[in-house]
């Protein structure tokens, strides 16, 4: 399968093939989130919305307050779940970036001479960080995946839910992916429980009824908890932060209140979700730069 974006990488890496999908049992993880998304869906759409919709009944005898609002609210939920798919679907596909052949960041042994590049991170011996893997200096900010054995530009983390690192090119989109499936949860959770206390006052079955109870407090859960995790991750935006930065020890020691790669909340913000502001919550206008080179403080 090919990855979107692989062709400009594969110009810079030299044409090296770096395998994707390779292990199924990786897949599992991929799969509960497609059908998390398709169960709520149904549920949301059939049980909920065409309710509302009465399409059941002549048009006649529809009552058109319920129909305009079961019509609004299935546009609405439409609207987010598109943007939530797509940002999904670019977050598997889209090649995060590595380090790129040539340009001075192959390893070089003793005695070779070759470009110099300025680096902030090195190693406590004062040399330059490589990876024994890739065979190349790492640029600040990157790390090897084991996963996708490869090295990723300014990396987050590894998500399984994705199958994919999160690194320089498709930040963006997992942070929209978060926002968007909270959005679309807690519209759920809102606009649903209209029809689950319907049920409670209408004679439907008891299994009507507890699919639409479990629905509703499923999506009040996967609201709270990605909730949480959005907030995590705005957080480390907001302090120009990745996830793997927030694990090292250095910024332990200082309390997570400042960064290296910090440069006020603004900058830090357009670092990830492009420069733009009117288009951060659109997946659209990505962040500029090639993700090797960075302003420290």
């Amino acid at each position: 399968m090919m990855i979107a974006g692989r062709s400009n990488d594969e110009a810079l890496t030299g044409g090296d093939s770096i395998p994707r999908f390779g292990e199924l049992s990786k897949l599992i993880p991929v799969c509960l989130v497609h059908s998390i998304i398709v169960f709520m869906y149904v549920l949301y759409v059939l049980l909920h919305c065409f309710r509302l919709l009465q399409l059941d009944l002549p048009a006649f005898a529809r009552d058109d307050v319920a129909f305009r609002r079961g019509l609004w609210q299935l546009i609405v939920f439409h609207l987010i779940t598109g943007l939530l798919l797509y940002c999904l679907v670019k977050c598997l596909l889209t090649f995060p970036g590595t380090v790129p052949s040539g340009q001075g960041w192959e390893l070089r042994g003793e005695g070779e001479e070759g470009a110099e590049i300025k680096v902030a991170e090195k190693k406590t011996s004062g040399e330059r960080r490589h990876c024994k893997w890739c065979l190349k200096y790492k640029p600040d900010r990157c790390h090897h995946c084991r996963i996708c054995n490869m090295c990723v530009l300014r990396m987050d983390h590894h998500c399984p839910w994705v199958y994919n690192c999160i690194g320089f090119r498709n930040h963006k989109y997992f942070l929209l992916l978060l926002f968007y499936a909270v959005l679309d949860v807690v519209f759920i959770a809102i606009t649903m429980f209209e029809t689950v206390w319907w049920s409670t006052r209408t004679d439907v079955s008891p299994s009507m009824m507890l699919i639409l109870a479990f629905g509703e407090c499923f999506a009040c859960f996967l609201a709270i908890a990605t909730g949480l995790f959005l907030c995590f991750h705005i957080w480390l935006a907001l302090k120009g932060m990745t996830t793997l930065e927030f694990c090292e020890k250095s910024m332990k020691l200082k309390s997570y209140d400042s960064s290296l790669y910090s440069a006020g909340w603004l900058a830090d913000l357009s670092a990830v979700l492009g420069p733009h502001p009117l288009l951060w919550l659109l997946p659209i206008s990505l962040p500029t730069g090639d993700g090797m080179t960075w302003n420290e403080q």
